[in-house]
């Protein structure tokens, strides 16, 4: 077989090399249904690529630091970036280079799409709908060869890997083949369901001005057609608002405003609808299953673009994670409007919350109204965190969505080098630490300042603004609860701490940052260049929030624990206080019950029983910030502990949430249990140049506070001992 194909030479046996897509494109064109001119570069010249460039063991490297069904989805997201940057900054060898470039010189087309085509995707058990790469608009030899490099990449996308998790596919034989079309670029186009997913009776068809990309990735709204599955009648029809466009540009493709004579008009007339569902019916006439299909009008030519099975699902919805986790993935336009939504809106209404619930006495409270606020707090709580989960951590695709940009223009050494330039965003965090280092750098150089934090009697006018400040902006989320500003002898020892030695400033200068900022914005000219200042932009905002929203979310908790520990307070010192958690309503239980700490259960899979005596070595967990340390472990595993912490330390932890983030200043070195380069302790660890290592199982139990720990932030590795 050859390493490209043209659709009418596929034949049957070849469908595994030329993957779901590929087949159905050539089943389709073999059978009189009009689709794009197509290349099909052949899964054997992936394999050839990832075997002769060392690839393949190093991709199995990055899958292996943890065990697959193990992997969070945050540490999906680093090791596909990682595995992405390799694609990036491998050459294509010469010899299979020049082999394409003979193959596809003869048939390429002026402007190109190249698509992703995997065996097993869209199939009638899984559809990889959305997760591989499709490029757009291509144009010349050296471009489609990058891009090709990409969609092979695109196989170890961080949503892909979770969906084969999800499916039980095994991932060491994935491989992918690519298509080469030639660029319909329809002045309307859109998707048809033969089936419609929801009523079994219908068909339902999809349409927008401009390229099928706006509708696909959320950018276009559609007009929508529901139609009698039988007879293809029309069943009714729902406008959508209509002003903008996806138009093909010089390169790629870009968002227009539609022209006026087209916003009050639908992209589809009614034969063109039948046309549209007659295509499908004829798809799923040759599949013998009702199609997916996207399609395009080019003047009055209909295209079928690409036909799957309508996915009848391998798992039961309720456990299927997928639906989540592509919702986190954003347009840019979604993401501004969604930064808007918290910055203007959710933030301001949190901190009003919290500043309502503040100015409430708990302790002066009767039993009775305690209790009845304790159940307030725990609802006020829950909503909040609803909120977090819907609006604060999708906006972190600003992040994912700004270092691919970033990795493509520059190709970095470091995949993660586009964190250095979100840095100095602004965070809570990082300001809350220079309040502190600010009062320890005052009392090293006046040790007597330390007995006036201690007595209260603060004469100094700067270290008491700085004091007053920490204690209005920070004291209920310095140790998670409001108890550690009314007793500051824990703050006061912190301070001294800091105050014993010199302590390292953030890593990176404000000149360092706008270098980089630079070299970013220098690939770039025009209005692109414009563009990539509002992404930068985006993606500081969204790396400032990551940080941020659990500092808001720990204040409404603070309150909460407030007037817990208040009740529980009362029901030590009396025997007879009412018993709470039978006040409590379930989903009120529920927040008790994860708030009072329970303890973590090992990862699915790994049980630790009868090893307690086993020393470990060395762990292997995922690199989230680079350098070199070795100290004394400190294990934290409840946030009083923090105060026994010393310079030089390694904080070891199940995770570092951002309240505990005032020792990181202290720390030589941090690990976590939780792994990801978006995780509180590997933005505050970079923020630091502090190596950090994450997503350790069991790391506060395989390392004890004492051990000396040595802490490799460049291979991901921690050595004990």
């Amino acid at each position: 077989m050859n390493d490209v194909l043209v659709l009418k030479d596929m034949r049957p046996q070849d469908r595994h090399a030329v993957g779901g897509k590929g087949f159905a494109l050539a089943v389709m064109a073999q059978h009189g249904i009009r689709v794009p001119a197509t290349l099909i570069v052949t899964t054997k010249v992936y394999e050839r690529f990832i075997s002769t460039t060392g690839l393949k063991g190093r991709i199995s490297l990055e899958l292996q630091r943890k065990k697959f069904k193990d992997l969070r989805w945050e540490e999906m997201w680093d090791a596909s970036l990682r595995i992405r940057h390799l694609f990036l900054n491998t050459r294509m060898p010469e010899d299979l280079a020049a082999s394409l470039q003979r193959a596809l010189t003869p048939h390429l087309p002026e402007r190109c799409v190249v698509r992703s085509s995997a065996p097993g995707e869209d199939s009638r058990q899984a559809s990889f709908a959305g997760l591989h790469s499709s490029f757009v608009n291509i144009v010349g030899m050296e471009s489609v060869l990058d891009n090709v490099k990409l969609v092979w990449a695109s196989l170890w996308s961080d949503a892909a890997l979770l969906y084969r998790r999800e499916l039980g596919l095994d991932v060491r034989k994935s491989v992918m083949a690519v298509l080469i079309q030639d660029m319909v670029a329809g002045e309307k186009s859109g998707v048809v369901f033969g089936q419609n997913p929801q009523d079994a009776s219908q068909g339902v068809i999809e349409a927008v001005y401009g390229l099928n990309q706006g509708l696909v990735d959320g950018t276009v709204e559609p007009d929508q057609w529901l139609l009698n599955r039988a007879t293809g009648e029309i069943l009714t029809y729902r406008p959508a608002p209509k002003t903008d466009i996806m138009l093909p540009g010089p390169e790629g493709v870009h968002l227009a405003a539609l022209p006026l004579e087209h916003t009050q008009t639908p992209p589809l007339t009614e034969a063109e609808v039948a046309q549209v569902y007659q295509m499908a019916r004829r798809s799923e006439a040759l599949f013998g299953t009702p199609q997916d299909m996207e399609w395009t009008f080019a003047g009055k030519q209909l295209f079928a673009l690409q036909s799957r099975p309508i996915t009848t699902g391998g798992k039961d919805k309720k456990e299927d994670e997928r639906p989540w986790y592509l919702s986190l993935r954003r347009s840019f336009g979604n993401l501004k409007a969604l930064r808007e939504k918290v910055e203007g809106r959710l933030i301001p209404a949190m901190e009003a919350e919290s500043a309502r619930l503040s100015a409430i006495l708990v302790d002066s409270m009767s039993s009775a109204d305690l209790e009845k606020e304790v159940i307030l707090r725990a609802r006020v709580f829950q909503q909040w965190k609803k909120v977090y989960w819907e609006d604060f951590i999708p906006l972190a695709h600003g992040i994912r969505l700004f270092g691919i940009i970033y990795n493509d223009a520059v190709k970095p050494s470091d995949p993660f080098e586009f964190l250095n330039l979100l840095a100095d965003s602004g965070m809570l965090s990082v300001k809350r630490n220079r309040l502190l280092t600010s009062m320890a750098s005052q009392v090293r150089e006046q040790p007597e300042f330390l007995e006036e934090l201690r007595t209260g009697m603060i004469k100094n006018p700067e270290l008491q603004q700085a004091w007053q400040s920490f204690l209005h902006e920070f004291g209920d989320l310095f140790c998670g609860t409001s108890a550690c500003a009314q007793e500051p002898e824990a703050l006061v020892s912190l301070i001294r701490e800091m105050s014993a030695q010199p302590l390292q400033g953030e890593r990176l200068a404000t000149t360092d940052i706008e270098s980089l900022k630079e070299l970013f914005l220098s690939r770039f000219s025009g209005p692109k260049r414009a563009e990539m200042v509002e992404y930068l932009d985006l993606a500081r905002a969204s790396y400032r929030l990551r940080d941020d929203d659990n500092l808001h979310l720990g204040k409404i908790k603070s309150h909460f624990l407030q007037a817990l520990e208040e009740y529980q307070q009362r029901k030590e010192r009396h025997q007879n206080y009412p018993h709470l958690s039978d006040a409590f309503p379930p989903d009120v239980g529920a927040v008790i019950q994860e708030l009072e700490g329970k303890p973590q259960e090992p990862p699915a899979g790994i049980s630790w029983t009868g090893f307690s005596d086993l020393k470990a070595r060395q762990l292997v967990g995922q690199p989230a910030s680079a350098g070199l340390a070795q100290g004394p472990a400190r294990v934290v595993l409840e946030p009083s502990e923090l105060f026994h912490f010393k310079a030089g330390d390694i904080l070891v932890c199940d995770a570092v949430d951002p309240s505990m983030t005032f020792v990181v200043p202290l720390a030589a070195g941090i690990v976590e249990r939780r792994g990801g380069m978006l995780i509180h302790g590997s933005i505050i660890a970079r923020e630091y140049g502090i190596p950090c290592v994450t997503g350790i199982p069991q790391a506060t139990s395989l390392i004890h506070t004492g051990d000396s720990v040595t802490v490799d932030g460049y291979l991901g590795i921690v050595i004990i001992g």
